[in-house]
């Protein structure tokens, strides 16, 4: 069996990756530089932040052992189950939040590892000649593809919200022991976390993401919201420095959730962390579903 997966975000690679060791023929398919999508770190100052998903939530059997893969080896460690939550200031309790050392991208090169993926690779339709073909990707960008009905229709019917991720370098450390915040009811900011203690090398480096009303203010110049986040995260946190900035843009930053675990029509298949709440597991699990799918 033959099967073209386009994207190599978390949710393609995890389809990938199951596929290969069911026995298909597989090829991946990215119009990026890197593997990763949203499982994004970025190199600033000689480290890489993590720029994309702030951390992975593991609580379905198969990503906890996934996860329990990657600690074994080195590449994801558990960083916190407290968050801060503003306004107010009080820390609450949650699950563990994961992190990894390399960078949360790192995890997505690991899944890549042995596949067979060709980057920097646009395609402008949903590519012939093969059994199966896996849209791994937001549903908007899925329609630039022209899929078939029922994939389009689902495509459709996803909503998503715009972030810019600002990422805040400091001369030193100002903030305590905060080490990820929540920030609700903000017309600006969503949440903030410390990049050096998330990567455990005690980095000054905060990472924002802006609110999905500010980003789309921005979407045409993210520049400009840079140092709108910069001065939300300082008036939070009572911070006097004042950081180096850089941003990231997402467009399609954050799904609302969904019912499926993915959209198929005929030989076209739909996934990724829109088929249930938006989390980096809900990609994986979706994407591996799809897998387990096409090979029964």
């Amino acid at each position: 069996m033959d099967v073209v997966v386009v994207g190599a975000g978390i949710a393609g690679l995890a389809c990938a990756r199951a596929l290969v060791d069911g026995g298909a023929r597989v090829r991946v398919v990215e119009r990026g530089r890197v593997v990763g999508g949203r499982l994004a770190s970025k190199r600033y100052d000689g480290r890489y932040v993590d720029i994309g998903a702030a951390y992975l939530v593991a609580d379905e059997p198969e990503f906890v052992a996934q996860v329990a893969s990657w600690e074994a080896r080195g590449l994801a460690r558990p960083w916190i189950d407290t968050f801060r939550v503003f306004p107010g200031g009080e820390d609450a309790a949650g699950p563990v939040r994961w992190a990894a050392g390399g960078g949360l991208r790192s995890l997505a090169a690991d899944l890549a590892d042995g596949l067979d993926v060709r980057l920097s690779t646009a395609l402008d339709a949903v590519p012939g000649g093969s059994d199966a073909v896996v849209l791994a990707m937001p549903g908007p960008q899925a329609l630039r593809l022209g899929p078939p009905p029922g994939v389009a229709a689902a495509a459709e019917a996803q909503t998503w919200r715009p972030v810019i991720a600002a990422v805040l370098t400091y001369p030193s450390r100002e903030w305590g022991d905060l080490r990820g915040a929540f920030v609700n009811d903000h017309p600006l900011l969503a949440g903030v976390c410390d990049d050096g203690d998330r990567r455990g090398d005690g980095a000054a480096v905060l990472v924002a993401h802006s609110t999905g009303a500010l980003a789309a203010r921005h979407l045409d110049d993210p520049e400009a919201a840079g140092p709108v986040l910069a001065g939300a995260v300082g008036e939070l946190l009572g911070l006097t420095a004042q950081p180096g900035v850089r941003v990231h843009r997402w467009t399609y930053a954050q799904p609302e959730a969904g019912d499926a675990a993915y959209a198929v029509d005929g030989r076209v298949w739909l996934c990724g962390d829109a088929f249930g709440r938006p989390r980096v597991q809900t990609a994986w699990l979706s994407g591996r579903a799809v897998a387990q799918a096409i090979l029964s």
